[in-house]
């Protein structure tokens, strides 16, 4: 590759691509969870020189430049708090405390400013989270058309949940979704491009710690969890697949989606499974502990719509035998209505610019 373009901000294969060829080369040997959404940690508390107290926390960084900033569900700020205490949540982590930076083009309306903030308050506020630090920048007008405001963060929580990966997959885990699909995506296209095809479609921008407390604090095994933001869940089940080598087979008819959803998706001609959510996540979970993880879920409001939705098999020891074929190794398979079957591939070039 010769240049960055937009496909390679978009969370698919290109995104993916980006990584591995241009900056793990450098940090491969101090980067040891380039392959997860936040880092663990150990946090020394030395007393008198003489014992020593240790707690592990987690922390994550993510960017927003989601355009536009104000949409049906949210805003910016709002997003950048729940985005990022989402990541820290999907270690098994409780967010406790975040950074901000705030890049504000000049021009942009006070008023609106005072909107982001106080959603950035609110949400902090509803997670019991401190901001420890921030930071504003104000730049010279570059873009047409509305100012525009962009917001780094860095959450840090406290380990709760320890064991979660995306190459800790298992023979056997039932796949969990914790909610709808592609809501935000779809509701950040309608508006981007001025159309209007309900007033109900809005994002499922949401904290999705909340809804994972008591599963972390029950004894249930979490094997891997991931917020399926860029890419979709197309994105998140590929990689699971192939950082723990594993098939993933997943079944259309346990997929909540809502038809708004799917009508941009026919206007767009793009599967449901590649939209951007904001508010969902995805569960590896051992069988014995599905039905389990499925009654907490739902007994929250976003959790409503929880399912079980597919499975992981890693019994490759049988595929000279035809009982699993090679060509579904390290893939991922959605089983149709009717009884069809296709990969669902791992999303590729510029799927919606400018989402999160």
């Amino acid at each position: 590759m010769d240049i960055v373009t937009l496909a390679h901000g978009s969370g698919g294969l290109h995104s993916a691509q980006l990584t591995q060829e241009v900056f793990m080369p450098f940090f491969e040997d101090i980067m040891p969870y380039a392959n997860e959404d936040s880092a663990i940690f150990t946090i020394h508390n030395h007393k008198d020189n003489i014992s020593k107290e240790s707690a592990l926390a987690v922390t994550s960084t993510d960017s927003y430049i989601i355009n536009p900033p104000f949409f049906a569900g949210g805003n910016i700020g709002k997003l950048s708090i729940c985005g990022s205490s989402n990541d820290v949540a999907m270690m098994g982590a409780k967010p406790l405390f975040i950074n901000i930076g705030f890049i504000i083009e000049e021009g942009f309306e006070i008023k609106n400013l005072k909107k982001i903030a106080n959603s950035i308050a609110r949400e902090c506020k509803n997670l019991e989270m401190q901001i420890l630090s921030a930071d504003t920048k104000v730049l010279p007008k570059i873009s047409q058309g509305d100012s525009q405001i962009f917001i780094n963060t860095s959450c840090i929580g406290s380990l709760q949940k320890s064991g979660i990966s995306a190459r800790n997959l298992q023979h056997d885990d039932c796949i969990i979704i914790s909610g709808k699909i592609g809501n935000h995506g779809a509701t950040i296209f309608l508006e981007q491009n001025n159309m209007e095809i309900s007033n109900n479609l809005q994002s499922d921008c949401a904290s999705l710690y909340p809804l994972l407390e008591n599963i972390f604090k029950s004894d249930i095994n979490i094997h891997a969890l991931r917020d399926a933001t860029r890419g979709g869940i197309a994105s998140t089940l590929n990689e699971w697949a192939i950082e723990s080598s594993a098939y993933i087979e997943i079944f259309e008819e346990d997929i909540n989606i809502d038809t708004e959803v799917l009508g941009v998706c026919e206007i767009l001609g793009l599967d449901p499974y590649i939209l951007a959510n904001e508010g969902i996540c995805l569960l590896a979970i051992p069988k014995c502990d599905a039905n389990k993880t499925l009654e907490i879920l739902q007994n929250n409001p976003l959790g409503k719509y929880a399912q079980i939705i597919g499975r992981v098999r890693k019994d490759f020891a049988h595929i000279s035998s035809g009982d699993l074929d090679e060509i579904f190794f390290k893939r991922v398979a959605i089983q149709m209505k009717y009884g069809s079957k296709r990969f669902l591939e791992y999303p590729e070039g510029e799927i919606l610019p400018r989402i999160c």
